[in-house]
């Protein structure tokens, strides 16, 4: 049984898709970071990074437990093992790979910037701001150049780089960002936000409260000195 530590973030939600996508039968095991979960110890033996999603695979490589943690190399684990959702073929298995990894060392992190300078900072200082708003659209840019030649981030191919990176697009007018700037990025996502599996995966948990709604007691556990505390 594959056992799926997660939350409803926008990291979570790229692997509930793919295990909606793959139909894998699974458990899930809510981890509430609003509450301080992801500290204790029994996730923190999965995942030393104390982030969610992780999971455990009762079957994994040899019939052997492994945990996994990070989204990235999750959707890889899951997606080889069940031989889909990534290219076989040598040349397009690396255009797939490197979009994942667009994802996961850019749209991520300055999506994520973006949201915490506009949106849960406690000073709104007006460098940080411009400095991400600028990323954001920058990186809308290189989405729409790949899109306007190709069907899908890999190629002619749904895969789990579209699963990672498609989660992060949601809520553009919150990034200021107009999708009717991008005409082909939002094509790409109609198309995937109109797929059952996606709205299954964002079912498994539902969504999660915008930082703007987070209580001062849910700030404190995910950006004050609980996340910082030595464990």
């Amino acid at each position: 049984m594959l056992e799926v530590w997660s939350w409803a973030t926008t990291n979570g939600h790229k692997v509930h898709i793919a295990i909606e996508e793959l139909q894998i039968p699974y458990k899930m095991m809510p981890v509430n970071i609003h509450a301080g979960d992801q500290f204790k110890p029994e996730f923190l033996a999965i995942t030393p990074n104390n982030r969610v999603p992780a999971i455990v695979d009762s079957d994994g490589p040899g019939g052997k437990p492994i945990r996994v943690f990070e989204s990235g190399a999750i959707l890889i684990y899951l997606a080889e093992k069940h031989g889909r959702l990534i290219p076989t073929d040598p040349a397009a298995r690396y255009a797939c790979l490197q979009w994942l990894m667009f994802q996961m060392s850019g749209v991520g992190p300055m999506f994520g910037q973006y949201n915490h300078f506009h949106f849960t900072a406690p000073e709104q200082l007006a460098y940080p701001k411009e400095r991400y708003a600028n990323e954001v659209r920058r990186l809308h840019r290189v989405l729409e150049k790949r899109l306007s030649e190709s069907e899908y981030l890999a190629g002619d191919e749904y895969s789990i780089a579209d699963i990672a990176t498609f989660p992060w697009l949601r809520f553009p007018a919150n990034r200021g960002i107009d999708f009717a700037e991008f005409p082909s990025v939002k094509r790409w996502f109609d198309a995937i936000d109109s797929r059952p599996g996606v709205q299954r995966g964002f079912a498994v948990l539902g969504d999660h409260p915008r930082q703007i709604d987070l209580t001062e007691s849910e700030r404190e556990v995910l950006f004050g000195k609980v996340q910082f505390a030595p464990r």
